[in-house]
């Protein structure tokens, strides 16, 4: 899937996130996750906040996550989002790679899809509000 939108989050991975062991636990993945998707949505000026604002939640509906080699204690990560659809519900992608070595160590994706908050009725296309904030990414009449 081609993106729409990539950014990237280096981070080093902190002494609270990792078990007796020293390795990152599973559920921190998803934390890093959300950080880096906070960061790809202000890219296009709809952060948590504008969200509330345009009137519309975006729950995650699905998630997937694939552990494949664990993080450790005080290691260098880059964790990468992109967004690869937008249409009528919003998928993003994840990576989390070693930073020296480019390695893949977790891989995974979200599904959000928009809810009219005044309604609670979910949206089967996704809401203008937000396609204005990806026009100048996307061409609009059917071809990205």
């Amino acid at each position: 899937m081609k993106a729409i939108l990539t950014t990237e989050l280096d981070m080093v991975i902190p002494f609270h996130d990792v078990d007796p062991m020293g390795i990152t636990w599973h559920g921190n993945y998803l934390r890093y996750f959300e950080v880096v998707r906070c960061q790809l949505l202000d890219q296009i000026d709809y952060g948590y906040r504008t969200m509330q604002d345009s009137g519309y939640a975006w729950p995650i509906v699905d998630l997937q996550i694939k552990y494949v080699q664990s993080s450790s204690f005080d290691q260098q990560v880059k964790v990468v989002a992109k967004l690869v659809e937008w249409e009528n519900r919003i998928k993003i992608t994840y990576e989390v790679r070693d930073a020296l070595t480019n390695k893949r160590l977790t891989k995974g994706y979200t599904i959000q899809a928009a809810v009219e908050m005044k309604t609670k009725e979910l949206c089967f296309v996704t809401p203008n509000c937000f396609r204005e904030k990806i026009a100048h990414l996307v061409d609009l009449s059917g071809e990205s």
